[in-house]
């Protein structure tokens, strides 16, 4: 049996570490997705989905309930991408896990509380009608990596 920790090769031999300016050049080559563009096509998702609902069935109670199921992913979500591009996140790495697990504690109940109210002041509502408006807006996190794409390289 090996030991966990082999001591004498712990080092990766293919490992080369990136220069400042490599490391700079790669982040240029390769940014980040913006939490806020997928809030965006979470919206555009919502609305699109929330059409297709009335369109389909010319009612408006399965409409609505597609768009409060479009709320309940929508709403948590622009408060995540808020907390987590605020300030309080970006002092340090241990302040970026608190917010990260804060955020996501309020996107949580955020969500539930979507939900709550729209089962209580919505009259009319379709379960299923705001189930499919909040799975169907929740899967735009999939889109927007598939439409990240590759960038263009900056030019030096």
């Amino acid at each position: 049996m090996q030991p966990l920790l082999d001591t004498e090769h712990s080092e990766d031999e293919g490992f080369i570490p990136l220069s400042a300016e490599e490391a700079t050049k790669f982040r240029q080559e390769h940014p980040s997705l913006s939490p806020w563009w997928v809030v965006a096509g979470q919206f555009a998702m919502g609305l699109l989905v929330a059409t297709l609902a009335w369109a389909v069935t010319q009612s408006a109670d399965i409409a609505v309930s597609a768009t409060c199921g479009a709320l309940a992913v929508i709403l948590p979500g622009a408060l995540f991408a808020r907390g987590l591009t605020g300030q309080f996140a970006a002092l340090n790495p241990a302040n970026a896990v608190t917010s990260f697990f804060l955020w996501e504690l309020v996107k949580i109940l955020v969500t539930v509380a979507v939900l709550l109210a729209a089962h209580r002041w919505v009259v009319g509502l379709s379960w299923p009608a705001m189930l499919v408006g909040l799975v169907v807006t929740m899967k735009v996190y999939w889109l927007a990596l598939l439409f990240k794409g590759k960038r263009q390289p900056v030019e030096d």
